[in-house]
């Protein structure tokens, strides 16, 4: 899993290297087969991301704008790009570091008409999607009180991460509250798209669609992203899993598979609500061997 480069780094990236323990170091400078970095909170691991960040576009040569960094917050995102301008300066301003969403949205941008969207659909917040819900539920006569429709948004919601469509919910269902559930959920969908709009938990699984259904649209991003970095890999959900899995690989033609470099703490999730599974830390050598 670990080939690491000489430790004789240059001068001009050797304060990249300061300050950091033996681990961390090699973490660093780490290249070529998928990274695992576990550690606990506190130490250090996002110091760690940024230094590799770095590390790759001053003394590898990496463009910044082949580097993916994902992080959980948008907070989080801008503070990691400052870090990483700190450290090699304005040209960090052309990497891509955002949250799984955010860089899913500035896919679809580009992308929607292929899934019959316009560029300037909306995005739902979860106001807006319960509110659809509610009026899918009554539009439905279901009687609120057996078939809340908050409970229908949360198992819709259940159903996107884990990249279940509701041709399939439907498919699977086997009783009647099932079966109930995943006709509020088409139903849901289609005045998503009537309206142009999205929610949440579709920006995810509707970019993995678009990848897994359009080839050239997969290898234009493979092209694009030869290095890809995932923070708090714990909190990472089944659909998040399925993106990375396609931005990376495998190698096809003259595309070689991306490097992946993950973050995690396998004793702390903090998006369980949102289904993220910790056995996307404790396989990964098994799922990037």
């Amino acid at each position: 899993m670990s080939t690491l480069f000489p430790d004789s780094a240059s001068e001009a990236e050797s304060d990249l290297l300061t300050g950091l323990n033996d681990p961390q170091r090699a973490a660093v400078l780490h290249a070529g087969t998928p990274l695992l970095i576990v550690a606990g909170a506190g130490s250090g691991k996002t110091r760690v991301l940024t230094h590799r960040i770095a590390h790759l576009i001053r003394a590898r040569g990496v463009r910044p704008s082949e580097l993916l960094a994902i992080t959980f917050t948008n907070k989080a995102a801008g503070e990691m790009k400052e870090r990483v301008a700190e450290l090699i300066g304005p040209q960090a301003k052309s990497m891509w570091v955002s949250t799984f969403h955010s860089a899913c949205v500035r896919i679809l941008r580009s992308e929607a008409d292929r899934l019959g969207y316009t560029k300037s659909f909306s995005i739902y917040d979860s106001a807006d999607s319960q509110r659809l819900m509610t009026m899918v539920c009554r539009d439905l006569d279901l009687d609120p009180k057996r078939y809340p429709p908050r409970s229908f948004s949360n198992q819709v919601s259940n159903f996107k991460n884990e990249l279940i469509d509701y041709e399939a919910a439907a498919a699977q269902a086997t009783s009647h509250q099932e079966q109930t559930v995943a006709q509020a959920y088409a139903l849901y969908q289609r005045r998503l798209r009537s309206a142009n709009a999205m929610d949440f938990d579709d920006l995810i699984m509707l970019t993995v669609n678009l990848l897994q259904a359009f080839p050239e649209v997969l290898q234009s991003y493979r092209r694009r992203f030869g290095h890809i970095l995932v923070d708090e890999y714990q909190d990472t959900n089944h659909a998040q899993y399925v993106l990375v899995r396609e931005l990376i690989g495998p190698a096809v033609g003259l595309i070689p598979q991306a490097e992946l470099c993950v973050v995690g703490d396998s004793d702390q999730s903090i998006y369980a609500f949102r289904g993220a599974t910790i056995r996307n830390i404790l396989q990964f050598e098994q799922d990037y061997p």
